[in-house]
């Protein structure tokens, strides 16, 4: 689950952390009071979506040489004139895609007097089952650039869970960003509070892009991005309650209610599979036959009838969908659930695109029967290359 930046600023201020003060606001007309009670006489106003490069971003609505998602104001009523401009139009940038996404809050934020921009993030490093620290001297830069270009300027630290943020861990990551006098006791105060957050709420990544010296020496953190495990939102009634599906593709909300393991994808072949590593060879293959999966959907190891139906109306209720491939393998789940779930979908929502089921497992002679029984222009198949064979031969006439 991802979050705002402003309510990841105001979590990591919750720990301690050295963040601006800054408003959120819903409409223009609470541009004015938001920035009078900052201290100014710079303001910053940010777009507040959940996708990256909003400084670069340009708004559908507006020419093409308007500022970007980020701007700055030198005056309330520049701030306001902002505000106004950026509510409810679509901002495009390199992480939404060309759909865009529609701006419907904004934080205006006091300005920074910048001295060095330096980026920070925490994540799960699996290749050696820790939580690192990834830090460079070049903030406020793509950072995959920066890995591409020059990964010599990239330093992990990898944090032992059982002595958690070291004095030697602190000394690496402080000599990496080149960091002395007020802005290295500042960040030896940050960054145990930042592994402390990122530990006590699940989180999953937790990126400062730029963490910003300032020309007074301190440091602060200029924005943030904060994702959760979702796993573990159990957990934590306060961190689902920053939760904005308005930000989240509705498929995979209404794929949430249901416990359905649901990525929407670009492509037109809906995909329903039982198991993430089947799942992800059913893409392959399709990509190999010359068509793009439209999602990814793993219903599960022990789905019930109900749930199948309800994956199969969520794939079919997508409009790029111009064929479906049902690929399962009954070990708990049984093929004959299967079959009755994807039959009862059908008949409630009809059928417009090619159907092809392939079954191998527990039951699969009667999830085949109930198929074949059912009248439905459903086509068989043997295998997993036969079933990504047919749907694309049907999708391609």
């Amino acid at each position: 689950m991802n979050i705002h930046e402003y309510q990841a600023k105001a979590l990591l201020k919750s720990y301690g952390a050295p963040v601006a003060e800054g408003v959120a606001i819903f409409s223009a007309a609470e541009a004015e009071a938001a920035a009078k009670s900052l201290p100014g006489p710079l303001y910053v106003v940010k777009s507040q979506i959940h996708a990256g490069g909003r400084g670069k971003g340009k708004f559908k609505e507006l020419s093409a040489d308007a500022k970007g998602g980020v701007r700055l104001a030198f005056s309330v009523d520049e701030a306001k004139a902002h505000a106004k401009e950026m509510l409810g139009n679509t901002l495009v940038t390199a992480q939404t895609g060309a759909a865009g996404k529609q701006v419907n809050r904004l934080y205006i934020e006091d300005g920074a007097d910048i001295d060095r921009e330096l980026y920070l993030s925490l994540l799960v490093d699996r290749s050696v089952g820790q939580i690192a620290f990834v830090v460079s001297t070049e903030g406020g830069m793509d950072i995959e650039a920066v890995a591409h270009d020059t990964p010599e300027k990239i330093v992990n630290v990898a944090i032992n869970p059982e002595a958690g943020v070291t004095a030697a861990d602190l000394a690496k990551l402080t000599s990496a960003l080149k960091l002395e006098g007020e802005a290295k006791a500042d960040a030896e105060k940050l960054f145990p509070i930042l592994y402390k957050a990122f530990v006590e709420k699940d989180m999953s990544l937790l990126e400062i892009n730029p963490l910003i010296v300032m020309k007074n020496g301190r440091m602060r953190v200029l924005d943030a991005k904060v994702s959760f495990d979702g796993n573990a939102l159990f957990r934590h009634d306060d961190i689902k309650a920053l939760r904005d599906e308005t930000e989240e593709d509705a498929k995979e909300i209404e794929a949430s209610k249901w416990d359905l393991a649901y990525v929407a994808l670009d492509g037109n072949i809906g995909c329903m599979v039982n198991g993430a590593g089947l799942a992800m060879a059913t893409m392959d293959i399709i990509k190999l036959y010359g068509k793009e999966p439209a999602n990814f959907c793993d219903v599960g190891g022990g789905a019930g009838k109900e749930k199948v139906a309800a994956a199969f109306k969520i794939i079919t209720a997508d409009p790029k969908v111009e064929g479906i491939l049902v690929n399962i393998f009954g070990g708990i789940m049984k093929c004959d659930v299967i079959a009755e779930g994807v039959v009862a979908a059908v008949h409630e929502v009809g059928l417009k695109v090619p159907l092809v089921v392939r079954l191998e497992g527990t039951n699969v002679e009667l999830g085949k029967k109930i198929l074949n029984e059912s009248g439905l222009a459903i086509t068989a198949a043997d295998d997993l290359d036969d079933a990504a064979k047919k749907i694309v031969a049907a999708i391609n006439g």
